[in-house]
């Protein structure tokens, strides 16, 4: 079930408001979110709620049992949940891998459907059981408490990862006030039209473009689809995890911010501290500082580099693309610290500096979006090279898209960026303002209708 449907809008959401504002305590208030968030998840896949309940019962089990046994029960716990991730995600890629290196099937396997949002919540287990054993939070003895903070629906599907530790106390007892709940659907309808209005539109348009045959596009064409498609990849994750962040205010759970303006960086480095922040911090977290970090010489820290990119691209997907990917950024972070990163600081010219990062960025997607490195390569040496093509720009701009490119852009956040009261405005929880509770409001009625009128609706990161 995804948020952005008339199912979820019309009738799971309306009823599960109704009915946790009518519990009476929060031992109740979780149990319906509990049930609800069951309900939510094996909405499209009934049989993966299964393998989820297993996940979390390991878990559970393994952070009891943490305190007395140590190290060794966590490195089972993880490899558990890992091998559970591997075999779903990344078998039928091995698969793929290996025939191809035999030139045969030697490998012949049934292909295994992906369960929905796996990736979101087996990081979000395994960095409990981490943080179990670091002694930054104490074992739930409560295996329902441990379910809810897992299966919860507004995090479950595409995140942001939520850490354990952020809402234990929440989960134990809350409360929720009216300030709460209006800010809390004020960003929820802002998510959602962020997604509904700009994102599926924007979409509609970049595949126009990126599934066309690029070799008879004109540079100009193909700068535009990887535009298109920036701007589409943005508004779709950010705008979830705005009805993520929403949603769990108005239950009473304060989720961390997971984008702050990630176009307005000045470099790589800068650009991934602001984008998909949950995910980024999982990873410096629980793997580049275990590995050393920047603590055991410039060279150790390359490699750690290398390989927090490297896991972060297949943790997007199974295929040599994402971890190209992966790599790709990675390549610009090492080269960021060896020199790049200074001249950027020194540079008196800032708009080159983020013009730079956005080159790298718009590029580094042309990868994320097309399936063969050896398609992207080329998609991006004809961006590059200014090639001349059979159709040029005049046969795939159109008013529409025009109009809803500007409105991106000018929302992406140089604006907000530079007027910290408008960004104020619109995020703070102390903002009592009547406009931005009309703009939302028509903003849930324009995407509704759009729904309603059986508009194009993909998600990306439904499928992570």
């Amino acid at each position: 079930m995804l948020f952005s449907s008339l199912v979820f809008l019309w009738c799971f959401l309306p009823l599960t408001l109704i009915g946790y504002w009518l519990m009476p305590n929060v031992r109740w208030k979780n149990g319906l979110l509990l049930l609800a968030s069951l309900v939510f998840y094996s909405w499209g896949e009934p049989l993966y709620i299964l393998l989820m309940l297993l996940v979390v019962t390991v878990d559970y089990l393994v952070a009891l049992l943490i305190p007395r046994w140590g190290g060794w029960i966590l490195a089972l716990g993880i490899t558990a949940n890992l091998l559970s991730l591997g075999y779903f995600k990344y078998f039928g890629f091995l698969q793929h891998i290996v025939n191809s290196v035999l030139h045969r099937d030697a490998l012949a396997f049934p292909e295994v459907a992906l369960p929905l949002g796996i990736s979101f919540y087996t990081f979000q287990s395994m960095s409990y059981m981490i943080d179990v054993y670091r002694g930054q939070t104490k074992p739930q003895k409560n295996y329902f408490r441990l379910l809810l903070y897992v299966s919860l629906f507004p995090q479950l599907v595409a995140g942001p990862i939520v850490r354990y530790k952020d809402v234990e106390t929440e989960i134990a007892g809350r409360s929720v006030s009216s300030e709460d709940c209006v800010y809390g659907l004020r960003r929820f309808c802002f998510g959602l039209a962020k997604k509904v209005i700009l994102s599926n539109t924007l979409a509609y348009y970049a595949d126009q473009i990126m599934d066309s045959d690029y070799h008879s596009l004109s540079s100009g064409v193909l700068w535009l689809g990887a535009i298109l498609y920036t701007m589409q990849i943005y508004y779709d994750f950010s705008g979830y995890s705005d009805m993520a962040i929403g949603l769990g205010r108005i239950f009473g759970f304060h989720f961390l911010e997971n984008f702050n303006y990630p176009y307005v960086s000045s470099s790589v480095r800068e650009f991934w501290r602001r984008w998909h922040i949950s995910l980024s911090t999982w990873f410096r977290e629980y793997v580049y500082i275990p590995l050393g970090g920047n603590r055991k010489g410039r060279v150790r820290t390359y490699v750690n580099l290398g390989i927090v990119f490297f896991l972060t691209g297949l943790w997007h997907g199974a295929s040599f693309a994402f971890v190209f990917w992966g790599l790709y950024h990675g390549f610009f972070m090492i080269l960021e610290r060896l020199f790049l990163g200074k001249w950027l600081e020194r540079n008196p010219w800032k708009w080159v500096n983020h013009l730079y990062t956005m080159v790298v960025v718009i590029c580094g997607w042309v990868f994320f979006r097309i399936d063969r490195i050896t398609h992207g390569l080329k998609y991006v040496w004809r961006m590059l090279t200014f090639q001349q093509g059979d159709l040029g720009l005049v046969d795939f701009l159109s008013l529409k898209m025009l109009v809803m490119l500007v409105i991106a852009i000018l929302l992406m956040g140089f604006f907000q960026e530079k007027n910290r009261a408008w960004r104020d405005a619109l995020y703070s929880e102390k903002t009592e303002s009547v406009l931005l509770n009309a703009v939302a409001i028509l903003g849930l009625c324009y995407s509704i209708l759009l729904l309603v009128s059986d508009a194009y609706n993909p998600f990306i990161y439904f499928r992570f």
